[in-house]
């Protein structure tokens, strides 16, 4: 039965995986084209950009919590409900859109942490306030996305993904150089591009879940209800630690890069490499995370409490066995793999100096992220926000800081990463501890 479990998570891992490098290739495309256009508008792009990421992950974090309710419905046989479920969710999508789009729009608070170029802050402010527009968009596509997800349905979701980053490539390449016919863009091109996009993803979820055939068992728009307190407070009470868990996360990463800043263009040109390649390893266990949850959360809700802990067993296996060779592969690799970011030597010495601790830490962060999302799993979210706060906040980020830069022998940017290295160390064995317990609990 575990290699059962094994094949079910693999197959739908591999679709969400493909789907999440397709997007991180929006990213890409948006620094390839800003690069060329100008050294303002990348640095625009990258503020806000980080600003964005920010407030979407938590956002999008909380409208996630459809996952586990529809997948422990779907187990119980009660599928009747879960076009409700979807339902209340999207009506959550809008609701939160508002503030998203309100702080975007506004975004003093969080530019004003660091000193940024005038004209850098009036393109980001504008870059900001242009996808603001697509914050319901987004956000809706988010819900579906968890939705698909939770019903191991993840196939809509990777063509989606393709067709959206090969409509972002057309489309930003033309706004941005001015190729459309008009003025060239600039930032403001990567903007209206991105916004395109959310669209264009939710036309597509819509169309989908109308007329396609893998959810034709949960019509969704057969008996549409308005927005009702009790299920609503319900996904708030699941999603809300959820979205400040991905927060946590992501704004780890975003403030650690403004305190890298204190150490110089090479140490943060250095730095920027290696998060990027980071990045993209956690795609991985990120991946086999979402599949974990979904086959936990339909196990639990049959109450078939084995086939849960296999899905969990199967789930840490891939995970930290994949991740363990990503690691390896990662360090056998890094001379030639820093060279291709960057022909500056200093800023690869940097790099190479920082890769280590990467390749060392991702079985850690499988492990941390495999129990993370199979407890979302049996719907436990409170606790693993509060690991995830005094880890990522506490260990990696103050503890970097002072390790970087207030130690007796401070490290430099290096303290920031041993600093991550330890934060999932520990996050690792206190959410393994936290899901041993949860087995334990629903055995008695």
């Amino acid at each position: 039965m575990l290699a059962q479990q094994f094949r079910q998570i693999l197959a739908h891992a591999t679709p969400i995986l493909l789907a999440q490098l397709s997007s991180m290739g929006m990213m890409i495309i948006d620094t390839v084209l800003l690069g060329h256009h100008g050294t303002d508008d990348l640095a625009a792009v990258a503020v806000g950009g980080g600003i964005y990421i920010s407030v979407v992950f938590a956002l999008a974090g909380i409208v996630q919590a459809v996952a586990p309710t529809v997948a422990h419905l779907h187990g119980a046989g009660r599928d009747e409900e879960i076009p409700g479920a979807l339902q209340q969710a999207l009506w959550l999508a809008l609701l939160l859109a508002l503030p998203g789009a309100c702080f975007l729009r506004h975004p003093g608070a969080l530019l004003a942490l660091s000193t940024i170029d005038p004209l850098v802050e009036e393109k980001a402010r504008a870059y900001l306030a242009l996808l603001a527009l697509g914050m319901p968009a987004i956000l809706l596509y988010r819900t579906f996305h968890a939705f698909c997800n939770a019903l191991g349905r993840p196939r809509p979701l990777l063509l989606i993904s393709l067709g959206g980053t090969l409509l972002h490539g057309v489309l930003a390449y033309l706004l941005v150089t001015g190729k459309w016919g008009g003025d060239a863009l600039g930032v403001l091109g990567c903007g209206v591009s991105n916004v395109v996009v959310s669209a264009f993803s939710v036309v597509c979820a819509t169309a989908y879940l109308r007329f396609g055939s893998a959810l034709r068992p949960w019509p969704v728009f057969a008996a549409w209800q308005w927005p009702r307190r009790k299920p609503l407070g319900e996904l708030l009470q699941l999603g809300l630690p959820m979205g400040f868990s991905h927060f946590v996360e992501i704004s780890s990463f975003t403030l650690m890069a403004l305190f890298v800043a204190q150490l110089g263009a090479t140490a943060v040109a250095g730095h920027r490499i290696v998060a990027n390649l980071a990045a993209i390893c956690y795609m991985l266990p990120l991946a086999l995370g979402i599949a974990t949850l979904a086959q936990v959360g339909q196990a639990a809700g049959a109450r078939h409490w084995r086939r849960a802990e296999l899905s969990i067993g199967a789930g840490l296996l891939l995970a930290g066995g994949l991740s363990a060779l990503l690691g390896l592969l990662l360090w056998s690799i890094a001379v030639p793999l820093t060279g291709a970011y960057t022909d500056d030597r200093a800023v690869q010495a940097v790099a190479l100096a920082l890769v280590g601790y990467v390749a060392f830490y991702q079985i850690f962060d499988a492990v941390q992220t495999i129990a993370a999302h199979a407890l979302r799993g049996y719907r436990v979210t409170f606790v693993p926000m509060c690991v995830h706060v005094v880890c990522f906040w506490g260990v990696g980020l103050f503890g970097g800081w002072w390790l970087a830069l207030h130690a007796p022998r401070p490290m430099g940017v290096a303290g920031f990463w041993l600093a991550s290295v330890l934060s999932l160390v520990l996050a690792a064995a206190l959410l393994g501890a936290l899901l041993w317990r949860a087995l334990r609990a629903v055995q008695r």
